[in-house]
């Protein structure tokens, strides 16, 4: 019984198990399916805040500078 017997039998025991590529590929879409829902949502969100809120707004501000033209004296 030499060293070399003893330390073949501990270096595969030693080794971290693998992690098959079906489950990473698996955790992988899960993780990019929740990212893709996340930002529709946080997008639909925006585009809608900006359409209901923001838009109404900038839009009042023109037509307020253009009846403010409108009421100039001709140059």
């Amino acid at each position: 019984m030499s060293t070399a017997e003893g330390e073949d039998v501990l270096l595969p025991a030693a080794k971290p198990p693998k992690i098959r590529r079906r489950r990473l590929r698996a955790i992988l879409l899960a993780l990019m399916t929740q990212y893709a829902i996340i930002a529709m949502i946080v997008g639909l969100s925006v585009a809608a805040t900006l359409h209901y809120l923001v838009t109404p707004q900038i839009v009042a501000k023109f037509e307020a500078i253009e009846a403010a033209f409108k009421r100039l004296p001709p140059s």
